[in-house]
């Protein structure tokens, strides 16, 4: 865990992998969904909050492809794993994960 780090850390900056969490503190809202969305990454965010109103507006503008708010990350097979932005492209796991395989085709055909 990284506590009191300036924002211009790379930490804040790049997309980290492993085991840290860096956190901070916000006294709007408004301000932690602008800090959560500013950068091109989007694989996973966590949220800690007392209000159900924050949580639900968080669930809708995080732009993350995983989201858990007030616990830590509980993946399964029956959940979607994948990013969204820079952090990757469709799905892993969950009823989803075929989608990715799929090409989707629209045919009309007018019998003459």
């Amino acid at each position: 865990m990284l506590l009191d780090v300036p924002l211009q850390a790379k930490v804040f900056n790049d997309e980290p992998f492993g085991a840290v969490a860096a956190i901070r503190s916000f006294d709007e809202l408004e301000d932690a969904i602008s800090e959560a969305d500013r950068l091109s990454f989007g694989l996973a965010g966590y949220a800690f909050t007392k209000s159900l109103k924050n949580a639900d507006l968080l669930t809708r503008r995080v732009e993350v492809g995983m989201l858990w708010v007030n616990m830590p990350a509980m993946p399964s097979a029956e959940l979607p794993f994948g990013g969204v932005k820079d952090s990757g492209y469709g799905s892993e796991g969950g009823p989803e994960a075929p989608d990715a395989y799929l090409n989707t085709r629209a045919v009309a055909v007018m019998n003459v």
